[in-house]
Formats: C-alpha cells, sequence, structure tokens
C-alpha cells in the first residue's frame, strides 16, 4: 500500500520506502507514489505500479529507495525486481528511467552503474 506521510525520497529514515515516479511522454511528473518496507526490504509491488502506471497513462517509470544501513549499493534483490519490472513496463511501451538507491548521503544509479 502507498505510503502518504513522506513527501520525498527518505534518506534517513529507519525504514526502506520505495518511491515510483510516474511521468508522460513529455516527462512531466504525473504522480509519486511510495511503499514502506522495514529495515532491511521494501517489496517491489509490480501489479500496482504497473496498474497506476496504465491508469494515469504514463509513459515512463523512475524508482528510488533507501538503505537505512548506510550502504547504497544495490541487493541482489533489487536487481532482480528491477529488472523483473522493466520487462513488464516494456511490454507495454514504459520506459524505465532510472533507479536510484541511496544511504548515508550517497546514491548509486542503477543507470550509471550499467544495471538497466
Amino acid at each position: 500500500m502507498a505510503d502518504q506521510e513522506c513527501g520525498t525520497i527518505c534518506i534517513m529514515s529507519a525504514v526502506e520506502i520505495l518511491r515510483v515516479v510516474h511521468f508522460d511522454n513529455l516527462k512531466t511528473v504525473l504522480a509519486v507514489n511510495a511503499y514502506r518496507g522495514d529495515a532491511t526490504t521494501v517489496s517491489m509491488p509490480l501489479r500496482a505500479i504497473i496498474a497506476d502506471a496504465l491508469q494515469l497513462g504514463s509513459s515512463g517509470l523512475l524508482l528510488a529507495h533507501n538503505h537505512p544501513s548506510g550502504d547504497p549499493t544495490p541487493s541482489r534483490d533489487d536487481i532482480l525486481a528491477t529488472h523483473q519490472l522493466i520487462r513488464v513496463a516494456e511490454a507495454l511501451g514504459i520506459k524505465m528511467h532510472d533507479h536510484i538507491v541511496s544511504g548515508a548521503g550517497r546514491s548509486v544509479s542503477f543507470r550509471a552503474a550499467g544495471l538497466l
């Protein structure tokens, strides 16, 4: 379920929070949804993300989440879940712009790291 209480990427949170930014074809932000996890994980609700994208008419997505541990290195699960979302989204004509992981004031871009 979307977390309505945090309006920006929560870098200094005790729990992982996934943000999904939906864009139209002009890269205008249509919506930002948030999903709260726990101290070590946050699920990537593929069905909800895709349903929202279809309802909003999104042509692009940007993901961002934090690692409360402070290490922004994407985990194996982060990479696998992101690639699964990419496969589904691209089949529907929705582009994944990036997935950014933040922690302790640092961040890792999947695109810059060659993970997209």
